[in-house]
């Protein structure tokens, strides 16, 4: 079959909207119209070339649609089912898998950067040369293929442009305080960073009932925006006492929990000097993988717990449909997160305000 897609050509370009094919589905595909689509700081940088991918390639990894056709051997989902797109599909039985470590899985690790389904292989092509996909999804586009274990059935009254933003920065934010760890009633946290992941790493320590929730960002619009998604203070990160501020809205001692999700140095060392002895730090931001991060030695004493959380420790089949149940019933803001809705078309727009900073989510949607 023929569709229209983004297509990445080379490096700082925009994307060229083409024409290209998709193959015949192998027996655990499930072929998606896609109906939403966000657009991801980690989408950029594949653009800007600080994250390595081979070319042509199709990014999105934010997507939500409808199951248009399925191989003969998918169980899970059916056509006509909505679903959300999960970039981190998983086999389900190598070593990490069988250790309940999906986001490692060893497929996934092996093929996806070099722009491959699971299976090693693609099912895109253009005039008979080949095409990559993007993290297994490939969602800025009319239609993509994934495996059943990368489509996840959500109920059809959550709106495709928000049900789209559970497959990644809302599972990430959300999931980092309630599924990688899980905060106790009552306990505090501090968000670095108020951008996507950062605004529903503030919902998700709201929703695990946090007794207080502190914001910290340069930009003092993002500060009034954490306000409004359930932060109860805000501190500029940049500010000479950053720290004094923090402590003294926690007693002195620093925060519980600290989720870093500004994606620098500076934040990452805010991150570990901020949290109290004994708390815990959950790196959700990045920078270059080839980039070093130094910390102050003493910073790290103090028996504090550090980890890293790519996507909240997400089980796909298990968080997907609560995220979306949470929408429904009032409790997790997604609107909100939305700043622009645009057409296919207009995509390279919508990287240009991601560029300038003044965005929370683009939105693609397909009519």
């Amino acid at each position: 079959m023929r569709f229209k897609a983004a297509v990445l050509n080379s490096i700082n370009e925009p994307l060229a909207i083409e024409t290209v094919e998709m193959a015949a589905l192998e027996p655990t595909d499930v072929l998606v119209r896609i109906h939403a689509s966000g657009l991801c700081h980690t989408d950029l940088e594949v653009i800007q070339g600080s994250l390595a991918y081979p070319l042509p390639i199709i990014l999105g990894h934010e997507g939500a649609g409808v199951v248009e056709a399925v191989g003969k051997d998918v169980t899970q989902v059916k056509v006509g089912e909505h679903v959300v797109c999960s970039w981190n599909p998983h086999c389900g039985h190598c070593f990490y898998c069988e250790r309940d470590l999906p986001i490692l899985c060893e497929p996934f690790s092996r093929h996806q950067p070099k722009g491959m389904l699971l299976d090693g292989r693609s099912r895109l092509s253009r005039n008979g040369g080949p095409m990559h996909h993007f993290s297994v999804v490939s969602s800025h586009a009319q239609y993509c293929v994934v495996p059943e274990s990368g489509a996840i059935g959500v109920p059809k009254d959550i709106p495709f442009d928000r049900a789209c933003l559970i497959g990644c920065g809302v599972m990430t934010g959300v999931g980092a305080a309630t599924r990688k760890v899980r905060m106790a009633p009552g306990e505090s946290a501090l968000v670095i960073g108020c951008g996507a992941v950062g605004l529903n790493a503030i919902q998700g320590a709201r929703i695990a009932g946090a007794g207080l929730i502190i914001a910290a960002d340069l930009d003092a619009s993002k500060r009034v925006t954490a306000l409004r998604f359930g932060a109860h203070a805000a501190v500029d990160g940049g500010a000479q006492d950053a720290i004094e501020q923090i402590r003294k809205l926690t007693g002195g001692r620093g925060p519980d929990y600290v989720f870093e999700s500004a994606g620098h140095e500076k934040a990452f060392r805010l991150a570990v000097e901020a949290v109290r002895p004994g708390g815990n730090v959950v790196f959700l931001g990045k920078v270059n993988v080839n980039q070093d991060v130094a910390f102050r030695w003493g910073s790290l004493m103090g028996e504090k717990q550090i980890v890293r959380s790519s996507y909240g420790n997400a089980r796909p089949r298990r968080d997907f449909p609560w995220l979306a149940r949470l929408y429904l019933d009032g409790k997790l803001m997604l609107d909100e997160l939305i700043t622009r809705r645009i057409a296919l078309e207009e995509i390279n727009s919508g990287f240009d305000a991601i560029r300038r900073g003044d965005t929370i989510r683009e939105v693609v949607v397909n009519p």
